[in-house]
């Protein structure tokens, strides 16, 4: 055990993030667990939250190794792609965003996610284990021009750290065993997150630094 749940993971991280405190920062957290992480990260920091709804597109013959990612705007495949008909890969494109479309919905409501553009983008999540979805998510965000793309995350082996690292800016990542077979077994606490429980923390993570920012300008 590494942490005792992300909520410690949180702090860990956020500490290890200060020095972008006074940088025009978005926390995008990947759902569910990562928001646990992101609310934390967020309010130390009082930057905004953000989730980043991606979902990767699975190979045909083996559904967990991912050949592409999917965003509510754009996608990305990669090389291994060439290995799927097209067929394929349009019809899964088509259905996961059909599903980030609706969880988009339950997430933000009517309300508009904060412009990237000319931004730094710190992704968070709980953990890493290949790296491959991760990777491709960066790539996605690229698209919406930020200043630059920083991936924070407690643990992920070392391997997935140095492929990431090849496409974002800079990867803070706490624990990098090498021993590594699942994220949950870095933490002493790993329950499953609700999306019940998540909205709650995007949104009262936003209410505080709005009302934090509020407060500072009136001083």
């Amino acid at each position: 055990m590494v942490f005792k749940d992300r909520f410690d993971a949180g702090e860990q991280l956020a500490k290890a993030l200060a020095k972008f405190k006074k940088e025009d920062c978005v926390v995008l957290a990947i759902p569910r667990g990562g928001l646990q992480i992101g609310f934390v990260v967020a309010k130390k920091l009082c930057f905004p939250l953000e989730v980043i709804l991606t979902k990767k597109i699975g190979h045909p013959y083996n559904p967990e190794f991912a050949i592409g990612a999917v965003g509510l705007f754009d996608m990305i495949v990669s090389s291994e792609a060439k290995e799927a008909p097209q067929e394929y890969i349009d019809k899964q494109t088509k259905e996961i965003r059909e599903l980030l479309v609706e969880r988009q919905k339950m997430y933000m409501g009517a309300r508009r996610p904060a412009s990237l553009n000319g931004k730094t983008v710190i992704i968070v999540d709980d953990g890493i284990a290949t790296g491959t979805t991760m990777l491709l998510t960066v790539k996605l965000v690229r698209k919406s021009n930020p200043k630059k793309v920083i991936v924070a995350i407690p643990v992920a082996p070392p391997d997935a750290v140095k492929r990431i690292g090849e496409e974002a800016d800079e990867v803070v990542c706490l624990s990098k065993p090498v021993l590594f077979s699942a994220v949950g077994e870095f933490y002493g606490m790993f329950p499953q997150v609700s999306d019940e429980t998540a909205i709650g923390l995007l949104k009262e993570a936003n209410d505080w630094v709005r009302q934090k920012r509020r407060a500072s300008k009136s001083k």
